[in-house]
């Protein structure tokens, strides 16, 4: 019975495969994935999209080599992080027991597919902050709009949250096309049915789904606002202007 260990790193910034591996002269590198073993036998699964996956790699060694990567990509930010464990038990066909994956023997297209679905997962699971903290301040936005029964005056501040908004979005919508599947599926039988499991016990289709919801959710709440403070700006405007107009009537009545 061997037991495998994965811990997965999200930062807030992509990673260029093609600059890391000048750094990275061991590696190889596909346009989905960066990889290399260490002295001590593990292996560092490094993705476009900011996330780093290292199997087997002792805590030690688990700092020198993230420190390889900041050496090499100065400025990351850290974003989320996961463990996940795999254990091989003859004749096992690939099954989530209590969080654990129980598979036969975990080949190298195993490991690749643990590793990528544990890089989706801790690279959502950092977007789901950011847009619960933006679901949750344009609820305290819409709370006051029911206390008050108006609309903010100012329209900079509204224009940035849309703008953070729509930016979000379009970032969490350019990283979900990897949940496509690996290419590793489409050639190992079980690291297909690796794939199948992760997924489902990462709940990575339901969350999308949900990050997408609430985004849209935010988006339509934020122009919904802007266009009431806009009306609201438009009729101060039309008052003034009938202000004006009546004050410049008055003053031709007045004697000289």
């Amino acid at each position: 019975m061997t037991l495998h260990t994965f811990h997965a790193i999200a930062f807030v910034e992509n990673l260029s495969l093609k600059e890391l591996a000048a750094s990275f002269p061991e590696a190889k590198r596909t346009p989905r994935e960066l990889w290399y073993t260490t002295p001590g036998g593990g292996t560092v699964f490094v993705y476009p999209f900011g996330a780093v996956v290292l199997h087997n790699t002792a805590p030690a060694e688990r700092e020198r080599q993230i420190s390889r990567l900041h050496a090499a990509r100065p400025g990351l930010t850290l974003g989320s992080e996961e463990s996940f464990s795999v254990r091989e038990e003859a004749g096992a066909r690939p099954d989530v027991k209590e969080g654990v994956l129980i598979v036969d023997q975990l080949s190298f297209e195993g490991a690749s597919v643990v590793a990528m679905t544990m890089a989706q997962s801790a690279e959502m699971e950092y977007y789901e902050r950011i847009v619960e903290q933006m679901f949750a301040r344009t609820d305290r936005l819409v709370d006051q709009l029911e206390k008050a029964g108006r609309a903010p005056f100012l329209t900079r501040p509204l224009h940035r949250f849309i703008g953070t908004a729509i930016g979000t979005r379009n970032e969490v919508l350019s990283i979900l096309h990897l949940l496509d599947k690996p290419d590793a599926v489409w050639e190992d039988y079980t690291a297909d049915r690796i794939y199948n499991e992760l997924r489902a016990e990462f709940d990575l289709a339901d969350r999308y789904t949900a990050l997408e919801l609430k985004l849209r959710s935010v988006q339509e709440s934020l122009e919904l606002v802007l266009d009431m403070t806009r009306d609201s700006r438009l009729v101060l405007l039309e008052a003034s202007i009938v202000i004006l107009i009546i004050i410049e009537i008055a003053v031709t009545f007045i004697p000289h």
